[in-house]
């Protein structure tokens, strides 16, 4: 081998390596369910309503915890709030990244308020629930066919919708593309993405001004052999092309941590029935924080026809 030969191939190595430590420091940074020092930016506003249904949802003497095992063997936790009067109906609230459920307690009482049961599942690798990696929504969707079937077990009649934010409203769309009972009413999603991969890149972008290749192709190997998926297959878009059960999508104009411009990408991909709700002026995961009043009308006004 000539010493030309073995210049490139130690260039090539080097690069190889580099990329591998590359993709596993974005993967510690994306991907474990650690303390994020870029979420700061996305937390919600706390709006005079927030407060009230945080004092609300911390003093529901009857408030109960459900725990199941995961397919894969993890400890899930969840929130059950049980309906003052049992109308059978249940709606299952998902929080978002690096959230847990106890962050949604205003969502929980608007449809408390309607009269229904709430389950507030924290996602694997949060809250209470086990996991020491971040699925953005392909593994957990599993884990929601199990809530779902969890309260199917306990009341046949049940009517359920799922209602999620952020990443766990790329939850409930990758859920939507599952084959589910027919208590499955209908799903809100609130700033979804459209798919792991893209959402990734856009990130990688915005806060690095780096490209999506090689590092993405990279860190998703990593996370398919630490994590056991690949990004590409956590895709809210190919999902819904399976779903045919209405959906109401809600995005804040003014979204820059899930860009706007991903919310036609969902609201396309769905056959079933829907609506598009755009909240002029939010920012992400804001849109019921910006206007309570009409965040609860347009819920309530896109159930009626699907939940008795």
């Amino acid at each position: 081998m000539d010493k030309k030969t073995k210049i490139i191939l130690g260039i090539v190595g080097l690069l190889i390596i580099a990329l591998i430590a590359a993709g596993n420091y974005f993967y510690s940074y994306a991907v474990v369910p650690t303390e994020k020092d870029f979420m700061s930016e996305t937390s919600e506003k706390k709006s005079a309503e927030l407060i009230a249904s945080e004092n609300w949802f911390n003093n529901k003497n009857n408030r109960s915890e459900w725990q199941l095992q995961s397919k894969d063997g993890l400890k899930l936790s969840a929130y059950y709030l049980p309906a003052q009067k049992d109308q059978h109906k249940t709606v299952i609230i998902a929080h978002g990244y690096m959230g847990q459920a106890s962050d949604m307690p205003q969502y929980a009482k608007i449809y408390h308020d309607l009269g229904y049961n709430v389950l507030m599942p924290d996602a694997r690798g949060h809250g209470k629930s086990k996991g020491d990696y971040i699925g953005f929504g392909w593994p957990e969707r599993k884990d929601y066919l199990q809530w779902i079937d969890r309260i199917v077990k306990d009341d046949s009649q049940s009517e359920i919708v799922l209602h999620g934010v952020s990443m766990g409203a790329a939850t409930v769309m990758m859920t939507s593309g599952e084959k589910l009972p027919e208590n499955v009413k209908a799903f809100i999603e609130d700033c979804g993405y459209s798919s792991a991969k893209d959402e990734l890149s856009y990130q990688l972008k915005d806060m690095f001004n780096l490209p999506a290749f090689p590092l993405i192709p990279v860190t998703s190997l990593i996370t398919k052999i630490r994590a056991g998926y690949f990004f590409g297959e956590a895709n809210a878009v190919k999902q819904l092309h399976n779903n045919t059960k209405p959906m109401l999508f809600i995005h804040g104009d003014k979204d820059d941590f899930v860009p706007f411009s991903m919310l036609d990408k969902v609201y396309e991909a769905t056959n079933g029935p829907k609506e598009k709700y755009v909240v002029h002026g939010a920012k992400h995961a804001e849109a019921l924080s910006t206007d309570p009043a009409m965040y609860q009308e347009k819920v309530t006004g896109f159930l009626e026809p699907y939940v008795k």
